[in-house]
Formats: C-alpha cells, sequence, structure tokens
C-alpha cells in the first residue's frame, strides 16, 4: 500500500516539474499580475542571464520523468533537490504567499529521498 501511495505522489510530482519545465520553454501559462515587486526583480535578473532557464527548465523535466519511474525515482529526487532548495528559497525570501505549497512539495521530495536512502548510502562512504 506504502509502494501505491509514494508511486502516486511521485507521478504527481513528477508532473508538476514536467509542466513547470515545458512551461519555462514554451510559456504557455501566463505570469500572475499580481506578482510581488521583489518576485518580478527576481525574475528579471533570472531572464538576463540566458542560459540559466532553459537549464533549469530541462533539469525539471529529465528529473520529472526519472521521479515517475520507480527503478531512476532516486535519481530523479536528486535532480530536483537543488532546484526545490531554490524554491523554497524563494518563497521564503520573495513570495511567502506560495511558501505552503513549497513546504509540501520539499515534504514530498523528502519522502522520496528518505524512501530511497540505500541507494545514496554509496555517495557518503
Amino acid at each position: 500500500m506504502k509502494n501505491k501511495i509514494l508511486f502516486v505522489f511521485s507521478l504527481l510530482f513528477g508532473l508538476l516539474f514536467i509542466n513547470s519545465g515545458l512551461n519555462k520553454i514554451f510559456q504557455y501559462m501566463p505570469m500572475p499580475k499580481d506578482m510581488p515587486e521583489d518576485m518580478m526583480k527576481v525574475v528579471e535578473a533570472f531572464g538576463a542571464i540566458v542560459w540559466l532557464m532553459p537549464l533549469i527548465a530541462v533539469v525539471e523535466i529529465i528529473g520529472g520523468i526519472l521521479v515517475i519511474i520507480p527503478k531512476y525515482r532516486a535519481l530523479g529526487a536528486l535532480m530536483i533537490l537543488p532546484i526545490m532548495v531554490g524554491i523554497l528559497l524563494t518563497h521564503i525570501y520573495n513570495a511567502p504567499s506560495g511558501l505552503p505549497i513549497a513546504l509540501i512539495l520539499a515534504a514530498v521530495l523528502a519522502w522520496i529521498m528518505i524512501e530511497n536512502r540505500h541507494k545514496y548510502a554509496a555517495l557518503f562512504r
């Protein structure tokens, strides 16, 4: 039962990151009009670094796909971890209204990583 629940959470988590990555490339979801000024500065700064958003998009897409596939879930979680840290820090400092969702996503990622901790053991030897 636990494996089925983990799969459902991993599927939703992976699809969310795939969607986020695809949106960074194709920009099919409009930016919110009521975005805080601090967030607008962050978005403009990221946009000034031409290669940054495509790189993040590709990592989100590949990481999202890997998180869905049980055999590669640990690798996908490692790929998404630095992006998740950035999401958390952005919502802590610039857009606190999105912090509850960011914390839920961080908890799902932590659960995925804890369930796959045996695969990470070799990294710490």
